[in-house]
């Protein structure tokens, strides 16, 4: 799988291509996660409970499990955060930069340009692929929220 998005006729598709049936509850979390990507399952369950009213916060966890190790998403786990992130932007070894206000993660390029992007000092025999970056600030936002606040 590549690291662009899915578009919604091949959504399906792509998950049968997986080995995953193409369920209404599969679909529909892709679908999801392709619009806001670093979502939680809590998130992704919230995003469709209107659409899915049947589906529980279980069958969500499982359905990012799913596809998480099939290879559909990424998943993050990035520090201060509620929970696991996930993400359609697979297949490259990118990074991420996130706010320590707020909690807004963005995608970063890789910092070198192929993987690993960062070689250890020592990899004890190991064959390393890749790096797990991840940039720590205060975004615009909140930076300016701070400075419009009274002492």
């Amino acid at each position: 799988m590549n690291d662009t998005s899915h578009a919604a006729s091949d959504r399906a598709d792509v998950l049968r291509e997986h080995g995953l049936r193409a369920t209404a509850g599969r679909v529909a979390a892709l679908a999801y996660i392709d619009r806001h990507p670093h979502v939680t399952a809590s998130d992704v369950y919230q995003g469709l409970r209107q659409e899915l009213p049947s589906t529980s916060p279980q069958a969500v966890h499982n359905i990012v499990q799913d596809l998480h190790t099939r290879g559909l998403l990424r998943r993050t786990d990035l520090p201060d955060s509620s929970g696991a992130q996930y993400e359609t932007r697979t297949g490259d070894n990118h990074h991420h930069v996130q706010c320590v206000v707020c909690g807004r993660v963005e995608d970063v390029d890789c910092v070198v340009g192929h993987s690993p992007c960062l070689t250890p000092s020592d990899d004890h025999g190991m064959r390393v692929f890749a790096a797990d970056v991840t940039f720590r600030g205060i975004c615009r936002t909140c930076e300016q929220d701070r400075a419009d606040q009274p002492v």
